[in-house]
């Protein structure tokens, strides 16, 4: 595990498994849980993504990056997708309980942002920063209002990963050289065309520690009478955020509601109201052949929920602010990480 100076790594043992953190070495344990932020990565990746935002954060902070089950440094378990991203939430939870934290501020990258609010719909939180979020109705297979095109989840969960790029993640692969290779992901969908980082290399590492099989990524699948042929599984990661699964929207009923940030980049390849990574727009674009058409499989406007959503949750009471970066992709803390800092501390000590 490459760790950049400033940056210390343990494993935590808690009551569910045994649980890999990062942390700065300057950091005190002393300091109080309004002042601490946990940093959650999302899929295909781990907490080294989040080093030099972790650098960057401002003394008098306590900053705390987890790797969840089956990523990093953390014990891989079986994941129960039946649950949505609870069995992700709950590593979480007992993680801070074996550090004897109390609520804390929460940051979630992608999945990572599904993790976090549903830990915020399980346990008190002092506020959630959400960058990139995935859809508080799941990644894929919902109209607009959220409700399913299919009672199967169809073309959504572990079926829909390409088997290649499962491959080349299990093999190891550093290169280069095919589209599906690990490091091509990273510059075709991570992060906005043309983005340079001296740290790639670390970014990939990052991504090669996923457990990779049906218990982990991608996940199992299972047959569906509708296009494209499969629906969403119980096992692994991508059926966790399958819509079948994965439901965050009652953060609108919260009784307390943490105020939330909402950061995104405007030319994110992953979540987007025209997603290239959502089997429905593939078929749409003719990538996948057989599609049935938009009044069967439109694709999922994710952006367009996740802002219904939250509309929603301010005028119940709740409070949010988004803050949108032109043209930077999936990876807004990699891409304009002095930014992201300055809202995220904004957020936590405002």
């Amino acid at each position: 595990m490459t760790l950049l100076a400033g940056i210390t790594s343990r494993v935590v043992p808690t009551v569910r498994l045994s649980v890999n953190i990062l942390e700065r070495a300057a950091d005190q344990a002393s300091t109080p849980a309004d002042r601490t932020v946990v940093l959650v990565h999302g899929n295909v990746s781990s907490a080294l993504f989040w080093q030099e935002l972790m650098l960057a954060m401002p003394e008098g902070l306590r900053v705390i990056a987890v790797d969840l089950r089956g990523f990093g440094g953390t014990q891989t378990l079986p994941l129960d997708a039946s649950r949505g991203c609870r069995d992700f939430s709950d590593d979480v939870h007992a993680t801070l309980e074996a550090l004897g934290l109390g609520a804390v501020h929460l940051v979630g990258w992608s999945m990572g942002g599904g993790v976090v609010m549903q830990y915020a719909l399980d346990h008190p939180v002092l506020s959630l920063t959400l960058q990139a979020p995935v859809s508080p109705y799941g990644f894929g297979g919902t109209r607009a209002d959220g409700s399913l095109l299919t009672p199967d989840g169809a073309g959504t969960g572990g079926g829909g990963a390409n088997p290649d790029f499962v491959q080349r993640l299990a093999n190891g692969d550093t290169s280069d050289e095919a589209p599906t290779s690990p490091r091509s992901v990273f510059r075709s969908s991570y992060v906005s065309p043309g983005f340079a980082s001296e740290h790639e290399d670390l970014w990939v590492e990052s991504m090669l520690t996923t457990a990779t099989g049906p218990e982990n990524y991608p996940g199992d699948a299972v047959p569906s009478e509708s296009w494209p042929g499969f629906g969403a599984g119980t096992r692994g990661v991508l059926n966790s955020l399958a819509p079948t699964n994965f439901a965050t929207a009652g953060l609108v009923d919260l009784e307390v509601k943490p105020p939330i940030l909402w950061i995104r980049g405007s030319a994110d390849a992953i979540v987007s109201d025209e997603s290239y990574f959502d089997l429905n727009m593939l078929g749409k674009a003719g990538v996948i052949p057989g599609w049935p058409g938009d009044d069967v499989a439109p694709p999922q406007p994710m952006v367009t929920q996740t802002r219904a959503v939250l509309d929603a949750y301010a005028a119940a009471g709740g409070s949010y602010r988004e803050v949108v970066f032109e043209g930077v992709g999936h990876s807004p803390h990699l891409e304009r990480p002095a930014e992201v800092v300055e809202a995220i501390v904004a957020h936590v000590t405002g």
